[in-house]
Formats: C-alpha cells, sequence, structure tokens
C-alpha cells in the first residue's frame, strides 16, 4: 500500500499541466457521430473488465476528430484516465530510432549498406561481421537473440554499447533474409546512432526529433516532476486456462525502479497521444511538420516501403510495419498502438497499458476507416 498511496498523492498534489503545444490541440466540441460506435467499444470494453483505460486519438489531415480518455490510469484508485497521460511507448519507440538512423544515412554519417562492424568493433567477428544497417532496420539480420540485454558484470559499467557488445559476440544464429522481429537488433542501432552522431541516444532524439517536433512530454527515462500523470501497467490473463476469465495484474506502477539500467533503443520510451500524434504527422506529411523538415520525402517513402515479407498481408520497412492497403504503423507490447492510413490523410492511436486484455483495436479501425471513407 506504500507505493501505491504515493501515486495517489503525487496525483492529488501534482501542479496544474502545462498547455499542450499548440498544434493538434483543436478538437471538436464533441466527436463526430459517426465516431461514437469506435468509442462505445472501449467503453464497454472498461465496464466489462477487459481493458483497464485507453486513450483513443484520430486525426484526418490535420484536424483531430477524436480525442478521447476512457477507464482508469490507475485501477485500484480509480483515478481516470486523461488524454494527456504518459504511457511506457515499448516498442513504438522503434519507428523513432528508425527515424534517427535515417537522419544520419541523410546525412553521410552512415550508409544502410554499411556493415555493423564499422561502427561497433564487437561485432567484427566471423559471426556478426556481414550483419548490415539495414538487416537491422527490417528485423532481417538472422538474430534470434531472446533478452532485451544480458546482465551486466559486477563493476561492468552499464551502457548502451556495452550491453550491445554482447549481442555481436553472439551473433546471427540464423541465414540473413528471414523477417524475425529481435529486440537486440534495434538496442544495436541505438549505439550507432551514439557512434555516429558523437551523442548519447536520448541527446540526438531530443534535439533531433523530440524538440523540433514539440514533443514536450517525450523522453526515454521517467521524469519525477510528470510521474503522477503516467499509467499503471495491468496485465491481463486468463484464469484457470483459456476459457477462463480475464484477470489483471498490476505491473508497473509510477514510481518503480526503471525496468533496465540503460537506455533503450528497442523500446523505453515514454509520451502521450498528442506528442506521438506530431510524430506520425510528420511522416504523414512526407517528413515536414509546422513547416520544419526532418526527412527528405523519398527518405520517408523509404522507410514505409514493404521490405521484408512479415506476415500473410504485412511487410516490415525501416521500423515500420505495413500492411497490403498502405497504411504502416506499430505497436508495443505494454498496449499502445499508432498507425498512419496516407490513402485517407488519417493517423490513429490506441495506447492502453492493459496488455493481455481484450483490446477491440481491430474494430475500432475498421470503424474509424469506414467514417472517413463516408465523409470525405
Amino acid at each position: 500500500m506504500k507505493k501505491l498511496s504515493l501515486v495517489v498523492a503525487l496525483c492529488l498534489l501534482a501542479p496544474l499541466a502545462s498547455p499542450p503545444p499548440a498544434a493538434f490541440t483543436r478538437v471538436p466540441a464533441r466527436q463526430p457521430a459517426g465516431l461514437d460506435a469506435a468509442v462505445q467499444l472501449y467503453r464497454d470494453a472498461v465496464s466489462r473488465g477487459e481493458l483497464r483505460g485507453a486513450v483513443l486519438y484520430v486525426a484526418r489531415d490535420g484536424e483531430v476528430l477524436l480525442h478521447e480518455a476512457v477507464g482508469f490510469k490507475h485501477h485500484a484508485y480509480r483515478l481516470p484516465m486523461e488524454t494527456d497521460t504518459l504511457f511506457r511507448m515499448a516498442s513504438n519507440t522503434k519507428p523513432v530510432v528508425a527515424t534517427a538512423v535515417l537522419m544520419l544515412a541523410e546525412e553521410g554519417k552512415l550508409a544502410l549498406t554499411d556493415p555493423v562492424a564499422k561502427y561497433l568493433p564487437s561485432y567484427d567477428n566471423d559471426k556478426s561481421r556481414r550483419v548490415t544497417i539495414e538487416q537491422l532496420l527490417t528485423h532481417s539480420s538472422g538474430l534470434r537473440i531472446g533478452p532485451i540485454f544480458y546482465p551486466f558484470a559486477e563493476g561492468e559499467e552499464p551502457t548502451l554499447q556495452a550491453a550491445v557488445a554482447k549481442f555481436g559476440a553472439e551473433g546471427p544464429s540464423e541465414p540473413p533474409g528471414a523477417y524475425s522481429y529481435n529486440n537486440a537488433g534495434y538496442n544495436t542501432l541505438g549505439a550507432i546512432v551514439e557512434v555516429a552522431s558523437g551523442q548519447p541516444l536520448e541527446a540526438f532524439l531530443k534535439a533531433r526529433i523530440y524538440d523540433p517536433l514539440g514533443m514536450t512530454d517525450t523522453l526515454n527515462h521517467e521524469d519525477p516532476a510528470k510521474v503522477h500523470r503516467m499509467a499503471t501497467v495491468y496485465r491481463g490473463r486468463r484464469s484457470g486456462g483459456r476459457g477462463g476469465p480475464l484477470v489483471f495484474t498490476q505491473g508497473f506502477t509510477p514510481g518503480d525502479a526503471p525496468d533496465f539500467p540503460v537506455i533503450r533503443a528497442s523500446g523505453g520510451m515514454i509520451s502521450t497521444t498528442g506528442d506521438y500524434a506530431r510524430f506520425l504527422e510528420m511522416f504523414r506529411r512526407g517528413g515536414e511538420h509546422d513547416g520544419r523538415r526532418l526527412l527528405r520525402a523519398e527518405t520517408v517513402a523509404s522507410a514505409i516501403a514493404p521490405r521484408v515479407k512479415a506476415g500473410a498481408d504485412a511487410s516490415y520497412g525501416y521500423g515500420w510495419s505495413i500492411r497490403a492497403d498502405g497504411s504502416y504503423g506499430h505497436s508495443g507490447s505494454d498496449g499502445t498502438m499508432a498507425w498512419v492510413d496516407p490513402a485517407r490523410g488519417v493517423i490513429g492511436m490506441v495506447l492502453t497499458q492493459s496488455p493481455g486484455g481484450n483490446n477491440p483495436v481491430t474494430q475500432f479501425r475498421e470503424l474509424v476507416r469506414a467514417f472517413v471513407s463516408r465523409s470525405r
């Protein structure tokens, strides 16, 4: 109870939230009636105990159509989810890290065809020497490493590059080419960003992506001043087997110690719907946002082009999962999902912290798509 009391105290004593940046704040007094059914999916899921809470977001051609919070950010104390709640974004970090790599490629500080060993000596061995940056971006390097990080030895300085050195020593266990989602590969990309840019990963992301886009609530570690705005993670499982009732166990709670001692590139980002919308919108607009260009249009096109087959109707590009209809996005293991539908000018998000729950995100996307198709 001590930890829970701390969370409540932080929420009750928190200062008023600072106003959000100007873009993406105009929300209709009431969302279009055609999206009511999409929101109701989540109200019903929370009422049935299938999710603890969610924030829903839809914008079309830069205009916010829907931004609504449903349920709870802390269920035990009935603390409501809010539209500016901070989420653990998990693998929604990967498109951001891929963007950092593509920026450095545009500047000539690396090439996607370069071997990783050119930047990380730990990859300069018979097993790993042929692994390229592009293979890491597309999860096709042959790495099949399970842990996000191996433990650091006693007295070893915990850094991202030291952690990645263990991956280079282990190397691929399969020939490159086939898609196999791998966190170790993306953490390796983070270390390459550090070497090629001469900056710590978090400093590069802040200076080159977060600050230019006005992502004022986005970072790669907890901010004690904002911990009261973070959602608690509730992990769902079926009690008594597949057909049993859904039971949630409280996982990460704001104020907990970090999961890992170093900044990750495979996950770890903390953000809000409003902030992450700016990143999505930058991609939808071909690399530009609010008059600032972060990536060339041709670089964006290359990132969202199918590169490696990743399922029956899915491929993977440079940091993005791509559907057959041309939409692209990414999900995170703590319950987040974000996507861009360029044909309809739409960006969308469903951010939860209820992994393992019954998340109706597929139906939500279908209802959003039907609405925008009818109303254009």
